[in-house]
């Protein structure tokens, strides 16, 4: 991976257009995207197990910035040149704009989480540096003491950091499922995450609504006394005509 890359779209989203996505659930926000591209119900989501720190939380948007770590062997390179890597990586988090979701390919294979990249120090630093999240196929630990605030989706739960190391940052990854490249969208919550394409963020609320008025139909025939599969049906024939 590249060690400076362009983390960011050409414009940035607006204040108002991402406090509007956070209040929609991410399963939502995908059957919205598929308004637009009927394609997106094959990818651009997660699709594997994963454990979410706090499903409680509402849900975070972000701009991704992009890792891949190792951690079941110790580095090749020398000391200096690990420490400096790390340091660029958090020069490379900090930069605008925000706020941040860290995505994190553990390169592992079939270890991936054997150590923890999250945990109450490193969730901490990427807190204080604009992140309000990450994803990652590998593991999470210090559960009750991560940064306040700070969401998680880990493919692994584990104890111990092993030999966590930064190998590159700012290119593309495959996280869960998910492709992402630097400086995509993200939104994420209990359910999972999805990259959201820039150019269509601000529309996608107004999606929603739709999607919703369109399900009404169909769960209101569903609660009807006498419903019928005859009437079920008549419904989503409807709801398919709303606009």
């Amino acid at each position: 991976m590249p060690a400076t890359a362009s983390v960011a779209p050409a414009t940035a989203l607006t204040a108002a257009t991402l406090e509007a996505l956070r209040a929609i659930d991410t399963p939502s926000i995908c059957n919205a995207i598929e308004l637009f591209d009927p394609e997106r119900r094959g990818f651009g989501f997660t699709t594997r197990t994963m454990h979410c720190l706090r499903p409680d939380l509402p849900p975070i948007v972000g701009y991704a910035r992009t890792v891949q770590v190792r951690a079941a062997r110790a580095s090749s390179r020398a000391a200096e040149a690990v420490r400096d890597q790390r340091f660029g990586y958090l020069d490379y988090l900090a930069t605008p704009p925000g706020p941040t979701i860290a995505v994190v390919e553990d390169l592992d294979d079939a270890r991936a989480g054997f150590g923890s990249f999250w945990g109450e120090v490193n969730s901490n630093i990427h807190r204080a540096l604009g992140c309000i999240g990450g994803v990652t196929n590998g593991s999470m630990r210090d559960l009750t003491v991560i940064a306040e605030g700070f969401q998680l989706l880990a493919g692994v739960v584990a104890p111990s950091h092993g030999h966590i190391h930064v190998v590159g940052f700012g290119g593309d990854v495959s996280v869960l499922g998910m492709a992402v490249r630097s400086g995509d969208l993200i939104h994420a919550d209990r359910h999972g995450a999805v990259v959201i394409p820039h150019e269509i963020a601000a529309r996608l609320p107004e999606a929603v609504a739709l999607v919703a008025r369109r399900e009404k139909l169909i769960l209101d025939a569903c609660r009807a006394r006498g419903a019928s599969a005859a009437s079920i049906s008549q419904a989503i024939a409807e709801s398919a005509r709303v606009k």
